[in-house]
């Protein structure tokens, strides 16, 4: 079994910084990929980036290229996303999740354990 838990959201100005953190606990060598979600009010999650645990290879949806970056710290079992030149649109509740194997990582049904979310509100 993995834990998650996400930290780091809040309020934030259109065009400010916020890094949002994951920790992992339990069985942590078993994580394949990381991901974080994001699900606005309303609508359905998607994912926003991922990264595969072994050697840090990373997925962006197109929306946030450039300005979110996904970075992981083995040893402390540390998950990071870096969101930069946030705007109004990427206000959402924010979920860290991670899978057991290789697989698309665009499907939240491919992972297999989630944390309960951060929510990340940007102002205009």
């Amino acid at each position: 079994q993995v834990q998650l838990v996400e930290s780091g959201g809040g309020l934030v100005q259109a065009g400010g910084s916020l890094r949002l953190s994951c920790a992992a606990s339990g069985r942590t060598g078993s994580r394949y990929v990381m991901g974080w979600f994001r699900q606005p009010p309303g609508k359905e999650r998607e994912l926003v980036a991922a990264t595969r645990m072994s050697d840090g290879t990373t997925y962006y949806v197109d929306s946030v290229k450039g300005r979110f970056t996904i970075s992981r710290d083995n040893a402390k079992n540390l998950v990071y996303l870096q969101m930069n030149s946030l705007k109004a649109e990427d206000t959402a509740v924010y979920y860290c999740a991670t899978a057991l194997r290789l697989m698309i990582p665009t499907t939240p049904g491919n992972y297999n354990y989630w944390g309960q979310g951060t929510q990340v509100t940007v102002s205009s």
